[in-house]
């Protein structure tokens, strides 16, 4: 059985989970077809029993002709940005399953009212099912037209093995304290809200001194105009494998996007058992954060109400930091790449 993947940008996540079809489906094949690596997430991959190949060195024709000799039983493609993904998809539309995957939130304006009006011709004649991370993204699937029957959500997953494991390795002998240090993992971009957490923390700082510190990792158009501060660390970028120190001295995750689709990092944190402070408007804070039970939701933009809850998880003992641990571990088990593998295999029974 021959799964193709149609990639924008691949991350380790997604290796992982198709690492996981493999495991659990030895039948199957995966082959992927990528962009170049982004310069602002340079990860190396180890795509061991995975064929990949750069778009890049292929022609349009090329392209056509080499997927025609894969002879997909599946395709998965993401978005339908890139126009010679979307002829592929054409092309075997009605043969096989083509799956659209989509992490925008429905918002109800001009434009996503547009796509909906046009979708029974430029994206329904492309695109058989479409695959979603949750709720959101799931509401603009049915404004596209996808019957119910033919969405799946679920679509983004942390590699919960691996996270799960820095937690339990690198956690299991705090019992009596925790680590001071914040953490934020992601791009150095506006959007990440990243100006809103440097400021509100230096403003604690500036009004109540205390021993807290802020790490960051990332790296990004905004790392030259990064707010330099003693207490807070700029890492820059590193790869997944390389977390062991970084989650040995840090307890408390926060991601404080302006707009995220979704945010696979939040997923990753509560898996190695962070409590969690995050906007708003990160998606996965639907499946990966409780309110109260395991961090702290606050609006997006308000560096007031951000100030407010980091001081409440500075505040915390060891008992109502461990109980935020545990509900965060629980979390992270409801997606997963197993579950991931079910959902992909789902489109072809």
């Amino acid at each position: 059985m021959n799964i193709l993947f149609l990639y924008s940008e691949l991350a380790g996540y997604s290796i992982a989970c198709m690492k996981k079809v493999l495991e659990l489906y030895p039948n199957v094949k995966i082959t992927v077809i990528r962009w170049p690596t982004n310069k602002e997430a340079p990860f190396n991959f180890n795509f061991k029993g995975i064929e990949v190949f750069e778009k890049n060195i292929f022609t349009d024709n090329e392209l056509l002709t080499f997927v025609k000799k894969t002879n997909p039983d599946l395709i998965i493609c993401s978005g339908w940005m890139d126009k010679l993904y979307v002829k592929v998809c054409s092309i075997f539309k009605g043969k096989i399953p083509t799956v659209l995957t989509l992490d925008n939130h429905w918002r109800g304006d001009t434009k996503q009212k547009i796509a909906s009006l046009l979708s029974p011709f430029f994206i329904k004649t492309k695109f058989s099912h479409a695959w979603v991370p949750g709720e959101k993204q799931h509401a603009y699937a049915t404004k596209l037209g996808f019957k119910e029957t033919n969405i799946q959500k679920g679509f983004y997953s942390a590699d919960v093995e691996l996270f799960t494991n820095y937690g339990l390795r690198l956690k299991s002998s705090e019992t009596s304290s925790f680590p001071k240090r914040l953490l934020y993992v992601g791009r150095y971009v506006q959007h990440k809200g990243i100006f809103d957490l440097w400021n509100a923390f230096i403003e604690i700082q500036n009004e109540n001194p205390n021993d807290w510190e802020l790490w960051c990792v990332g790296t990004g158009d905004q790392w030259e105009n990064r707010l330099q501060h003693p207490k807070i660390k700029h890492l820059g970028f590193l790869q997944p494998d390389a977390f062991d120190e970084v989650i040995k001295l840090t307890s408390i995750y926060v991601l404080p996007s302006h707009f995220e689709p979704w945010g696979v990092s939040l997923h990753e944190f509560v898996a190695a058992g962070y409590p969690v402070i995050c906007s708003d408007k990160v998606g996965s804070s639907e499946r990966f954060l409780m309110n109260t039970a395991n961090g702290f939701l606050f609006p997006a933009h308000d560096v007031k109400k951000l100030k407010e809850v980091l001081i409440k998880m500075m505040q915390l003992n060891i008992d109502e930091y461990n109980a935020m641990k545990n509900k965060s571990i629980a979390l992270s088990l409801t997606i997963t790449p197993a579950t991931w593998a079910e959902k992909l295999m789902k489109f072809i029974k």
